[in-house]
């Protein structure tokens, strides 16, 4: 069981960490590639590039620090300091993609009427797909594999967030 776990949680990681890595010179080449688009032109790209960047270095993190305590220790509970910060970087998190509709708002009006919709488009699906992360870090679980899916077939319910399940069981000490 602890190996089974111990491989979630790696699988976990590394995926995130993948992302986080890559997504920066996809970002690069997709912008030299297609210059037309505007993307490193647009305030609306970089806000929401550097959100869902922010989101994957936060879930990064998370699964990194229970993988490493249950190698470590045998224990792949979060520790009460990680959780707490991490719920404070859920109000960060909320405040930034509520800004982010401003920002979107700005480049809409300095690049009107030679809007680069094609490069806005772009910076919306980013900025969608970083709502998604967060959602599925803070709220409930989003992603699934083939052994997941079963369970939610069965369920016909989505997962609370193991972020979200550590929130909870702080909010229950401190009681």
């Amino acid at each position: 069981m602890k190996k089974m776990l111990e491989n979630r949680l790696a699988y976990l990681y590394s995926g995130e960490l993948f992302s986080l890595i890559m997504f920066v010179p996809t970002s690069y080449l997709i912008n030299y590639a297609f210059p037309n688009l505007q993307l490193y032109s647009l305030y609306s790209f970089w806000v929401s590039f550097i959100l869902l960047e922010f989101l994957l270095l936060q879930g990064t993190i998370y699964w990194y620090i229970k993988l490493k305590r249950l190698r470590n220790e045998n224990n792949p509970i979060t520790p009460i300091k990680v959780v707490r910060q991490l719920h404070s970087l859920k109000t960060v998190n909320i405040i930034v993609i509520v800004s982010t509709i401003i920002v979107f708002a700005f480049d809409f009006i300095e690049w009107y009427p030679s809007l680069p919709l094609s490069g806005l488009t772009i910076a919306f699906f980013i900025y969608i797909f970083a709502i998604l992360e967060f959602i599925n870090y803070f709220y409930m679980q989003l992603s699934y594999n083939i052994s997941d899916s079963k369970g939610l077939l069965r369920n016909r319910k989505l997962k609370t967030s193991c972020m979200n399940k550590d929130f909870k069981r702080i909010k229950k000490l401190e009681l």
